[in-house]
């Protein structure tokens, strides 16, 4: 996982590597960010579905001790989603680098239709 600060907030980034390792842990939120029909074709089991089209930040629940990542099919709405959050507080929430593409090219499973 990688940390680092910029401007006015606190960013991080993980692998799919480091995601599949929470996951499978039971220890991370993941977070869904495409639209309903792309969740309904593939996704990561257990992943939440909260569309960025209908994103509301501030309704986002505080999840203080709980690991939450954001995750898109190839990690650009995903961050845009991050940034919102970050605005709102939600400072901790971590970007899966390259999104589902990337976890689906390191052979991980999805769910299909």
């Amino acid at each position: 996982m990688r940390d680092f600060a910029d401007t006015d907030q606190f960013v991080q980034d993980a692998d799919v590597i480091q995601v599949k390792e929470w996951l499978d842990r039971k220890d991370v939120l993941l977070v869904d960010v495409r639209e309903t029909h792309e969740f309904e074709e593939e996704h990561i089991t257990g992943a939440m579905l909260m569309p960025l089209s209908h994103f509301e930040p501030e309704a986002f629940p505080s999840l203080p001790g709980i690991r939450v990542v954001v995750h898109c099919g190839i990690g650009k709405r995903s961050e845009a989603a991050r940034k919102m959050l970050a605005k709102q507080g939600h400072v901790q929430v971590i970007n899966m680098v390259g999104g589902l593409a990337a976890w689906k090219s390191a052979g991980f499973e999805v769910e299909a239709a």
